[in-house]
């Protein structure tokens, strides 16, 4: 199993100068170069102290200039809010200054307020998405340009520079409800899973995935597929029960709870249960390291789990994955 680390700013003290989460993040990318991961997966979000990190190609450089194996993942570009050829041109220079360490994870978004913010209707994110892939791709692969498109259009245009990586970097595209799951599949493309969706939801789209694969003639073979996972490790369960809780919490007061319903793309259900409760019982994988190499080991039987994109919540979690459960876990 290959293993990532899904790599968040979040800003919960503001007391705490933002600059120092930040070089925290960037220590940590200095131990995953040394320490047997495969890549680490940079989040983009936008006007919120949940994750602060608006830009994953400026800290993808930074990642790159500090590292030197450690593959550097977008988790994601979210590419509606992007000019398409801006976005093909600083992928391919970050990929370019890593020396062809990059991987392309590309997505819609969801926050309406985001939407709002870049002067998007919500209802024009998903072709907006679908369109400005395709146009990076395009740029990637053509000497020149030309592009008829709804939003975009291009009369050879040349994009320099071209991704060191040939034809390009390794791409996916985010996918978290079953008609981007649809579309990626029709398209051949492969898919990063969200962190936020429970075991049993994890696996079933899994399958879904796999089942529209095939059917649009596309093969699995040779295919990874990055699966996010909160995780909390501590010495003892209760203690790693706690820190998943506040987890939750925060996750939920700052970004997906209730009372973001109005901006939100999609409402969510949390399986009919409290939203805390479905977090600690369904989403976060928590316990002593023994536990969680048992619930990574269970998710790899029941939603074929070959990639871990996991993200600590705690600097904790973050030292027992790279001691005690990565060993045991990684191929």
């Amino acid at each position: 199993m290959k293993v990532g680390v899904l790599q968040f700013f979040g800003w919960r003290d503001r007391s705490v100068p933002l600059r120092q989460i930040y070089d925290m993040a960037l220590e940590r990318i200095v131990v995953m170069d040394t320490t047997g991961y495969d890549a680490v997966w940079l989040a983009e979000h936008h006007f919120s102290g949940f994750s602060v990190c608006p830009s994953v190609h400026v800290m993808g450089t930074m990642a790159a200039a500090r590292t030197k194996r450690l593959r550097i993942g977008t988790a994601v570009s979210l590419a509606p809010f992007y000019n398409p050829l801006r976005l093909a041109e600083e992928v391919a220079l970050l990929d370019v200054l890593s020396g062809g360490r990059v991987n392309w994870g590309a997505g819609r978004g969801f926050e309406r307020s985001e939407f709002a913010a870049f002067g998007i209707t919500g209802e024009e994110s998903a072709s907006r998405f679908h369109e400005t892939v395709d146009i990076v791709l395009k740029a990637w692969t053509n000497e020149k340009l030309s592009y008829e498109g709804k939003y975009y259009h291009y009369d050879a245009v040349e994009v320099l520079p071209k991704p060191l990586q040939a034809p390009h970097p390794p791409t996916w595209m985010a996918a978290s409800s079953m008609t981007a799951i649809e579309w990626a599949a029709a398209n051949a493309f492969s898919i990063l899973m969200d962190p936020h969706s429970s075991r049993a939801e994890l696996a079933r789209k899994r399958r879904h995935y796999a089942e529209k694969l095939a059917a649009a003639g596309s093969s699995e073979s040779g295919r990874t597929i990055p699966m996010a996972r909160l995780i909390a490790i501590d010495e003892t369960a209760e203690k790693a029960r706690d820190v998943a809780r506040r987890a939750a919490q925060w996750t939920l007061a700052s970004y997906v709870g209730p009372g973001h319903g109005a901006h939100r793309q999609e409402v969510r259900t949390f399986d009919g249960k409290d939203p805390i409760a479905y977090y600690l019982e369904d989403v976060i994988l928590h316990g002593t390291p023994e536990a969680v190499v048992d619930q990574i080991r269970a998710l790899e039987t029941e939603a074929g789990m070959s990639y871990l994109m996991a993200a600590p919540l705690s600097r904790r979690s973050f030292a027992m994955l790279t001691d005690k459960v990565l060993p045991r876990i990684a191929g």
